[in-house]
């Protein structure tokens, strides 16, 4: 979903030329008028139209809580097409128009529609008839041509001139609409569909975020290039060097080396690569190291030289680099939102005669009654609202500065301090006795230890059954420990509810997270109850139903282990690290999405490049397959690696993640090279470099960024305060410390730069 700019230049022209500007066309302070343009023609508000300040302020404010540009048309009907377009309906909407137009490779032909992708087992896949895909595709089409009027309407033409993004937008969206005229005029009998490869486009655009991610790991990629080049002379040398030591030898015995790792310059460079990763080793080495242990001296100093030195070099730099250049987008950001506040102060200060002058100095002041009729208005978080009006509130003259206008909005940058209902009131001594045994850090404690104790019984008893099958397996005792473990657990949510009431009890996640499980276990419990009776039959009852009561005992347990996970939060440095976890899958969504668009570029390419190069063995098993398939140890055929392929979209996916994650990826790479050609390595070798060596890395930095800052905001506090604290950690904040804040000089610079907003003094 966009919850950034629609562009990323315009009047955040700061990204080029920060801090730059001519300040020689500024009027006199002693008079001010506002006017704006919708169309090339400007028009003056000489009426003081205050629902429309209301309004422009509404959405400027609104600009900067998202980080947006502020350059867009602020007429009324302008301002209401806006804000409609950026509802949370409206977004959601075009998310899973997206989301749509890229599921469809999973069910066009080839279609991945089947229960597995191993081509001996796989039946005829579902495909979709003629017209199908094809008709949802032109209406998201139609939905994305949509898109692009409606920004490009609220931005101008002069804006949408100068920007690359819409341009190439209506690019895409233009060889989509002609290559989908070409299937239908085909009836779906092409061989490529080319758009295929422009969906993930759709994705990257309507997110600012991924493109400014994009546009940093762009300008990294010569630093970059540079280790790579050095990673490249050092594998080149050691390549040459292992070709003169281990050269073809007269006598056979002796040639194991040479035969299998450096028969010639592509088998040897691709040999020392994949040993660059340690996939192959000690494979690579084992041939002459069992001819002479001095042999082993090259392959060691090949590792260390490549793989601990100049790999760790390249995470460094790419470390290095990428924060800069998040560092200069974070900053950008910044000034969007001191931008942003600050057209919204001076909309408001014409919402009313009178609040821009208080004195002879004519200071600029806005009424705090205009605030809060502008905060109700405003779409943003309960909290920070209550937070911006209660501060706001506390003036006692009745006016806002400036300088205090921007100081109440860095409200949206402090962490959010829980508030716990207070507890209840009893009259009865009984139930205030309960209430501090419920209440009471021991019981946390103790239900911890239970809690303990109740994993490491369900080990025990897995241990022991661990040879037996299913029918063999004594369920009774397993089910007793269960129901006196569970009834355990329901008792100590009680003794909580009472202790907190239950507004307070489920004010903490912790207690959310336990009664929800332990509803769950009481539920599951007493259906095997209903299901086998009490006493159970000697031995296991048969099954009754459609579940076994062993397969209930089994939901049982995995219940119980997931429940264990209570203990996280009651760590400190665990508790840091899970939601440090869980905040990368919430704020860092657009380096995720940019490597969805890497893997969905590269399994488009691959299906198009090797579908249906590797073919099945003839028989069922490998050995009634056709003298082609070699049966090497270690190669494609003997380890019956056939799910892997690229046949369809979601195997080449699951192939592509194989890679990426480098163990045995040689494999994949020698069997492609056999079955097609040795220019089939360019593509492994590049994804190899896309995902492993530079996503990978920029994730390793992320979560370093992302725990240092949760460590350095916490590690002074006790875990009854982590508790209380609720962080909002996003990219901007992260780096928010290391950020210098934009002058006033260089806010009204930008501010005279809107093309359809024109204050003047």
């Amino acid at each position: 979903m966009e919850s950034e700019p629609l562009i990323t230049g315009s009047i955040n022209r700061a990204s080029t030329d920060y801090g730059t500007g001519d300040d020689s066309g500024s009027d006199s302070p002693r008079r001010r008028t506002l006017s704006y343009s919708a169309t090339e023609d400007s028009c003056r508000l000489e009426d003081h139209d205050e629902g429309l300040y209301i309004q422009q302020a509404v959405v400027f404010i609104e600009d900067a809580i998202q980080y947006r540009s502020i350059n867009h048309k602020v007429d009324s009907g302008s301002l209401r097409l806006y804000r409609w377009y950026y509802s949370r309906i409206c977004q959601w909407a075009l998310g899973v128009i997206i989301a749509v137009v890229l599921a469809l490779a999973f069910i066009e032909k080839p279609s991945s529609v089947t229960y597995t992708s191993d081509p001996r087992f796989r039946p005829d896949p579902w495909e979709p008839p003629c017209g199908l895909t094809e008709a949802i595709e032109i209406v998201c089409l139609c939905v994305f041509t949509l898109d692009v009027a409606v920004k490009s309407y609220l931005i101008g033409w002069d804006e949408f001139c100068t920007n690359k993004w819409l341009i190439g937008y209506v690019l895409i969206i233009t060889a989509s609409v002609v290559d989908w005229a070409i299937t239908v005029s085909m009836l779906c009998h092409e061989t490529i569909r080319v758009r295929r490869l422009l969906r993930p486009f759709f994705l990257l655009q309507n997110s600012s975020l991924m493109k400014k991610t994009l546009k940093c790991i762009k300008r990294t990629l010569p630093e970059i290039a540079s280790v790579i080049l050095l990673l490249a002379l050092h594998l080149c040398l050691f390549t040459m060097i292992g070709m003169l030591i281990f050269p073809r030898s007269e006598h056979k015995e002796k040639n194991g080396e040479w035969e299998a790792y450096f028969k010639n310059l592509p088998r040897a460079l691709s040999s020392l690569l994949v040993l660059l990763t340690t996939a192959n080793n000690p494979d690579v080495m084992v041939p002459a190291y069992s001819l002479h242990r001095g042999y082993a001296v090259f392959f060691i100093l090949f590792s260390v030289c490549g793989t601990y030195i100049l790999m760790n070099l390249l995470t460094a730099i790419i470390y290095n680099q990428f924060r800069g250049y998040l560092l200069l987008s974070v900053q950008t950001s910044l000034i969007r939102r001191r931008l942003g506040i600050r057209a919204a102060f001076e909309v408001m200060c014409f919402q009313k005669p009178g609040n821009s002058s208080s004195s002879e100095n004519h200071v600029e002041r806005v009424h705090v009654s205009t605030l809060l009729e502008v905060m109700r208005m405003v779409k943003m978080k309960s909290y920070y609202r209550l937070a911006i009006i209660k501060t706001a509130e506390q003036n006692s003259d009745g006016f806002i500065t400036g300088e205090k206008f921007q100081e109440l909005f860095n409200e949206l940058d402090k962490d959010i301090i829980k508030e716990h209902p207070p507890k209840p009131e009893y009259s009865s001594p009984l139930l205030r006795w309960i209430q501090n045994i419920g209440s009471h850090f021991y019981l946390t404690v103790v239900g911890n230890v239970v809690a303990m104790a109740n994993v490491m019984c369900i080990s025990t008893i897995l241990v022991l059954d661990s040879e037996k099958i299913v029918s063999q397996r004594d369920d009774y005792y397993m089910e007793v420990i269960n129901c006196a473990f569970i009834l355990y657990y329901l008792i100590e949510m009680l003794l909580k509810l009472i202790g907190f009431g239950w507004k307070g009890y489920l004010s903490y996640r912790n207690n959310v997270f336990d009664g929800v499980f332990t509803i769950l276990l009481l539920a599951l419990q007493i259906a095997i109850f209903v299901t086998y009776k009490i006493p159970y039959e000697q031995p296991t009852p048969a099954q009754k139903g459609v579940v076994s009561m062993w397969e209930m005992v089994r939901l049982v347990n995995m219940f119980i282990v997931f429940r264990f996970l209570r203990i996280i939060p009651e760590i400190k440095l665990m508790a840091l690290v899970a939601s440090t976890l869980v905040d990368l899958v919430k704020n860092l969504r657009a380096f995720a999405g940019i490597l969805v668009v890497v893997y969905y570029v590269y399994a488009i390419l691959g299906m198009w490049l090797f579908h249906g190069a590797i073919p099945a063995p003839a028989g069922s098993s490998t050995e009634n397959s056709t003298s082609n398939f070699t049966m090497e140890c270690g190669s494609y055929e003997q380890l019956e690696y056939w799910p892997n392929n690229f046949d369809d979209f979601a195997s080449s996916l699951v192939l592509l993640y194989d890679v990426m994650v480098v163990n045995n990826w040689q494999v994949f790479m020698d069997a492609y090279t056999r079955y097609t050609t040795e220019w089939s390595k360019v593509y492994f070798v590049s994804w190899w470099l896309t995902s492993s060596v530079m996503w990978v890395n920029l994730f390793v930095a992320l979560i370093l960024e992302n725990f240092t800052y949760k460590w350095d905001k916490s590690h002074a506090l006790s875990m009854s305060e982590v508790e209380k604290m609720h962080y909002e950690t996003t990219v901007q904040l992260m780096f928010r410390d290391h950020v210098r804040e934009p002058t006033e000089e260089e806010i009204a610079i930008q501010l005279r730069q809107h093309r359809h907003l024109h204050l003047s003094r």
